[in-house]
């Protein structure tokens, strides 16, 4: 089971790039994601306000540890420019921590 989540909301750069926007997420941006030491898997979702889309990436150690990965990873250059998403406003990025769960 992962122990946190890394939330991200974001929006092609124009209605023109959706294609381009989703080739690179499954071919280039998933794949840098998870070579992420820390990072075990990805899952994407359309917004129901029709413009924008969720990715979830599981995480197996802790928020500090992959937050300091994902880190080092951009600084050491491991990660593409993402050239076909809307920077302004910038996506947004939330980690989550697991808490519990409640079954019918």
């Amino acid at each position: 089971m992962a122990k946190a989540l890394l939330f991200v909301e974001s929006k092609p750069a124009s209605p023109e790039q959706v294609d381009d926007y989703h080739a690179w997420h499954e071919s280039t941006h998933i794949p840098e994601m998870l070579s992420v030491d820390g990072f075990v898997s990805a899952r994407r979702w359309h917004a129901d306000d029709g413009e924008s889309f969720i990715t979830l990436y599981e995480i197996d150690t802790d928020v500090e540890t992959a937050r300091a990965n994902l880190k080092a990873a951009l600084q050491a250059g491991q990660m593409s420019r993402p050239d076909v998403v809307q920077l302004q406003p910038p996506p947004v990025q939330r980690y989550l921590t697991f808490v519990g769960e409640t079954t019918a």
